[in-house]
């Protein structure tokens, strides 16, 4: 199986203090895996190394066997912590799903028409066709995720990153999100996200990294997701209650450490 994106060594942080040391991780073509750990635990600085964005100590990042700073159209798409947005920025929801064309360093400030039908059609597909025109702050938490969903694959991309795409919604979005998401990587695009909600990634994913400064372990869920997995990677006791192929997971008293 190919490696879209491998991890080797890699020591990073942010200026003197290190968050994770010596990793070693490989994403391949066509996965579609999730990220789980506590609050502060490094998932989102791995995101920014695994993107390019953030400076590694040591090691190496490598996407499609090339140094990921080498690779001049990167081909990721990324979707970031909607806790981070401006939503009182004065812009509409086409406007931001234009915003992604931008990433591939086009130099007309405003849309042809192929790129226009693009936006529509993807639009359309993705449920917000009819939301394009609003301002962004008076649409819901859903049609939120899903357009800038939209902005990172607005230009094709072969991988596709996103920052806690269910936080933030409720119960029936986020298994909307998560459905989606299974649509898309089954027509090909690896996948990879970070996320807190062990249920839906019990009951969607099928690859899970536990991740704490480091990977605690991974595979598929029925097989990691055991309380010891669990304790080690959040730092307490997890209850786990197993009925056929469905989990419900939750957190028990801390551990005394």
């Amino acid at each position: 199986m190919n490696s879209a994106i491998s991890l080797i060594d890699v020591t990073a942080g942010y200026e003197s203090t290190v968050v994770f040391t010596h990793l070693s991780l490989e994403i391949h073509s066509g996965q579609f895996a999730g990220i789980v750990g506590p609050t502060g635990c490094g998932k989102t600085t791995l995101l920014k190394t695994i993107l390019g964005t953030h400076t590694v100590f040591s090691g190496e990042v490598l996407l499609n066997g090339q140094p990921v700073n080498n690779v001049r159209n990167k081909k990721i798409g990324y979707v970031p912590q909607l806790e981070s947005v401006d939503w009182s920025f004065p812009v509409t929801v086409e406007e931001v799903i234009m915003m992604g064309l931008y990433a591939g360093k086009r130099l007309l400030p405003w849309q042809s028409k192929e790129e226009r039908e693009r936006i529509h059609d993807l639009a359309e597909k993705l449920g917000i066709y009819n939301c394009l025109r609003q301002h962004i702050a008076y649409i819901s938490g859903g049609q939120r995720q899903r357009t800038f969903l939209a902005r990172a694959l607005i230009n094709n991309p072969q991988f596709l990153v996103l920052d806690e795409p269910t936080s933030g919604v409720d119960i029936k979005t986020q298994h909307e999100v998560l459905h989606l998401l299974g649509d898309i990587n089954s027509q090909g695009m690896t996948i990879l996200l970070t996320t807190h909600d062990l249920n839906a990634v019990a009951s969607h994913l099928p690859w899970v990294i536990c991740f704490n400064n480091g990977v605690v372990a991974e595979g598929r869920p029925r097989d990691i997701f055991t309380n010891e997995i669990l304790a080690e990677t959040y730092g307490s006791e997890i209850i786990i209650i197993k009925h056929g192929d469905y989990y419900l997971i939750a957190n028990s008293t801390p551990l005394n450490l």
